[in-house]
């Protein structure tokens, strides 16, 4: 009997239900079969899931169940990275707690991933706010202050205004903070540090470990940390012992220093004007500077502005005199806080020099031009290489020779020395927020600074806050400040600062390797096993951020001897945005389409496969109504085949191989059903194409439909056709293709079957069709058997091709096997 209605409602709730009851994403370490760890970043709970959460979540689930099928002991757990602003934001604003703000978004968006039908593993679901979990972020804290990775200091820091707190320099989009847009400003305060940057070498040395990573990924992070080599070179400042430390990447180009720039945070710059006519404007010039952060300052749409300090300074090769300025595009903490103005081999200084009127001296020819033209003026600086001029015994040289022989001179006067330098710096992780990992340290007056002790773990957020706006809130909490100094016993004040959300986010991947440990962050066993993780899925928003701490982090931990993985992921998908009307789907442009919407219309199947099937994971994705409507049309059509055919069962002893042995047809769609299982395994296993994938099943299904009307077709190889479809289906929309499965007499979890493999026997054809062509046009086509040699084919093919030769002399034969010949005359 036939069930035609496709009720996706009562099928999808079934299943959910059957699933959470069975825990049927539940896993345990597996020495027996190869492990897979799958995971999708993490979320945010902010209250609803939007479309690319819902790509994102899918796309993993898909490679989760795939794996599972493919016979891997597959590792798929979800979580909330639930510290952060918009909570404590949400406090202010609804007069109500973040954690009960969390906790409500946590339980809603818990739900819409279970009507999705995601397949995790929920017994290892973590949650970053819960005191079980950032207990062992503090502890991790203290693991790196007490190897020395982390400090504190005074420096000037990006602010955000709006949200009251610092930001990371990653933080700062376009001179705005990335959350709310503010301008950032800069602000002196105390604030803890992880010293990233004894790990730059290795953190860029290491993405050559990384093929399976996407390289527009690897070239941000190259980027980012920004290895240079060059020579820190030092100037002695006329008339006193100080001198100003440049570094520079083209020390060929000293000669053609016409000025030096500092800082204005440089210690030197007030020092120099102290007591003089240029005091006034240069400490104007230095408060002006202050409310610019760095990314402004060193954008090429500001404008550069500078001034004259009133000192000199002395090139350390020619003894020239060069004038000191101060600039808005100098930053302290980027080399030494100083650089060499060359105008004629630097664009930048080019425009600065033009502004103020100060030298432009070439020191490098264009390899195009001769000596005659080294005193012509320039109309753009030449950053190139060339020939060298205007700089004494140096000249004549090829400018890669000199800066050698220069970078040697400076050794040996001792003016100077070989350096490698980073653009990156250290991880600022100090916010002045309430919902955050408290910064496990203490302030005694006697005895300093101290790590709270692991025994005392965690520092728990307190409850009496209050929430204003502009404020820390653990600041004025009593209960929370005061504590007793673990060293001498006497009072002593807890740190008020939390931890960046980023550090929670950083070591997550191995908490889920053993989420309820008490006495550990995780057990090294457990971690050892699952780690690393197989295939990590997520926004490429976080190639800088999230990705650069984590690979930082656990590299830190397998030195502290907790754990082997020196790479947390070792493959990486960036998947696309979600757009519609060529936009990015967001709630300020007004154009969100809710995944509740299209689930309760068409249902979870239809979500996804549409989701996986308009665009290839790591482009972007183009909404589509018609294309919604399309995926749940094909799966009603799917559904209608499977509940006619299940009511016909293969004759008795009938298999599809057999009666595709003495039919034709049969012979022929039993090959297209395991060359779609064997295009399927391709794009899930080999390449993530799941729309081609998905295409692939449809031209299946298709031709099913075509095969049972025809006279004589055989039940055994369209069931064998249906049960293919349903089990190469089961990863993508997994909620039809259980119910299917059961309907056709399995017993068995359609997702507990093995995949479907494709039998090399049936892949076979007997004939292939050849064009024969004469000088490239088509003449004629003609069937030969596969096995047919070249030889063989080229002589029948002659024979085709002989009226259309005439006599003529072939000049050239050429063969491409099973697909044509074609005759050059």
């Amino acid at each position: 009997m036939k069930r035609e209605r496709y009720d996706f409602r009562a099928i999808e709730r079934k299943w959910q239900e059957k699933w959470d009851k069975s825990g049927a994403g539940r896993v345990g370490e597996d020495s027996g079969r190869p492990k897979y760890y799958a995971l999708a970043m993490f979320p945010y709970p902010s209250g609803d899931l939007h479309m690319g959460h819902v790509r994102n979540y899918s796309i993993v689930d898909v490679i989760a169940r795939y794996r599972r099928m493919a016979g891997y002991n597959v590792l798929q757990p979800i979580g909330w990275d639930s510290f952060g602003l918009p909570a404590e934001n949400a406090a202010i604003k609804n007069r109500t707690r973040p954690d009960e703000w969390t906790r409500r978004n946590i339980a809603r968006m818990r739900q819409q991933l279970q009507e999705m039908g995601m397949s995790y593993d929920w017994e290892r679901e973590v949650t970053t706010c819960r005191p079980d979990y950032y207990r062992w972020t503090q502890w991790i804290f203290l693991q790196f202050y007490r190897h020395g990775l982390v400090y504190r200091k005074k420096a000037a820091v990006n602010w955000c205004p709006s949200c009251a707190t610092v930001l990371a320099n990653e933080q700062v989009v376009d001179g705005a903070c990335e959350r709310c847009e503010t301008i950032v400003t800069k602000k002196d305060l105390e604030q803890w540090f992880f010293k990233i940057t004894d790990y730059s070498e290795r953190l860029l040395n290491d993405l050559d470990t990384l093929p399976d990573w996407p390289e527009k990924v690897k070239t941000m992070q190259r980027n980012w940390i920004g290895r240079s080599e060059g020579v820190e070179a030092r100037f002695r400042v006329e008339g006193r012992p100080d001198e100003i430390t440049v570094y520079t990447t083209r020390i060929d180009t000293l000669y053609g220093a016409t000025y030096v720039v500092l800082a204005p945070e440089h210690p030197l710059a007030r020092a120099l004007v102290r007591g003089t006519e240029y005091e006034e404007p240069t400490l104007a010039f230095i408060e002006k500077t202050r409310h610019l952060n760095e990314i402004a300052r060193t954008s090429a749409e500001t404008e550069k502005e500078g001034l004259f300090i009133g000192a000199w300074c002395l090139n350390p090769l020619s003894g020239e005199r060069l004038p000191l300025w101060i600039a808005n595009y100098v930053l302290l903490e980027y080399g030494a806080g100083a650089v060499m103005g060359v105008p004629a081999h630097d664009e930048r200084d080019f425009a600065f020099a033009g502004k103020y009127g100060l030298p432009v001296r070439r020191v490098i020819l264009p390899p195009d031009l001769d000596s005659a033209s080294r005193d012509e003026p320039l109309t753009a600086a030449y950053t190139g290489e060339g020939v060298m001029v205007n700089s004494m015994e140096f000249d004549g040289l090829p400018s890669p020779a000199a800066w050698e022989k220069m970078a040697d001179k400076l050794v040996a006067l001792n003016s100077g020395e070989r350096k490698v330098n980073y653009r990156l710096r250290d991880w600022l992780i100090s916010r002045q927020r309430y919902w955050g990992a408290p910064i496990p340290m203490l302030y005694c007056d006697f005895c300093g600074a101290q790590p709270v002790p692991e025994s005392d773990l965690p520092v728990l957020l307190p409850a009496d806050v209050v929430f204003r706006t502009g404020e820390n809130p653990l600041a004025g909490s009593a209960s929370f400040s005061h504590a007793i100094c673990p060293v001498c016993g006497g009072p002593a004040r807890r740190e008020t600062d939390t931890m960046d959300t980023f550090m929670c986010s950083s070591w997550y991947f191995l908490r889920f390797c053993d989420p309820h440990n008490e006495t550990a962050a995780f057990d090294r066993a457990k971690a050892d096993y699952w780690m690393n993780v197989d295939q990590y899925v997520g926004g490429v928003e976080h190639a800088i951020l999230h990705l650069l701490y984590a690979r930082f982090l656990t590299k830190g931990l397998r030195d502290f001897g907790c754990t082997a993985v020196d790479e947390p992921f070792q493959s990486l998908l960036t998947q696309g945005m979600v757009c519609l009307d060529g936009a990015k789907m967001s709630k300020t442009r007004g154009n969100i389409v809710s995944p509740d919407e299209i689930i309760g219309r068409y249902g979870a199947d239809t979500a996804r496969l549409f989701i996986l099937f308009a665009a290839p994971p790591e482009r972007d994705l183009e909404w589509s109504a018609q294309g919604v409507e399309g995926c749940y049309r094909f799966l009603q059509r799917l559904w209608r085949l499977g509940s006619e055919f299940a009511a016909r069962p293969a004759g008795a002893g009938e298999t599809a191989a057999a009666v595709a042995a003495a039919d034709p047809r049969a012979r022929a769609m039993r090959r297209l059903t395991h060359a779609t299982r064997k295009k399927v395994t391709q794009d899930l296993g080999e390449r993530f194409n799941f729309n081609t994938a998905i295409s692939a099943v449809m031209e299946l299904v298709n031709a099913l439909y075509l095969y049972k009307e025809e006279a004589g077709s055989s039940a055994a190889v369209a069931r064998e056709g249906l049960e293919s479809v349903i089990l190469l289906l089961a990863p993508f929309a997994p909620h039809i293709t259980e119910e299917l499965w059961q309907t056709l007499g399995h017993r068995k979890s359609v997702h507990g079957e093995p995949w479907p493999v494709a039998e090399e026997a049936a892949l076979r054809v007997e004939s292939v069709t050849v064009v024969v062509q004469v000088n490239g046009k088509v003449r004629d086509r003609l069937e030969v058997p596969a096995e047919a040699s070249g030889a063989e084919i080229e002589a029948l093919a002659a024979a085709r091709a002989e009226k259309y030769i005439q006599g003529r002399a072939v000049l050239k034969t050429i063969t491409v096997p099973g697909k044509l010949v074609n005759f050059v005359v």
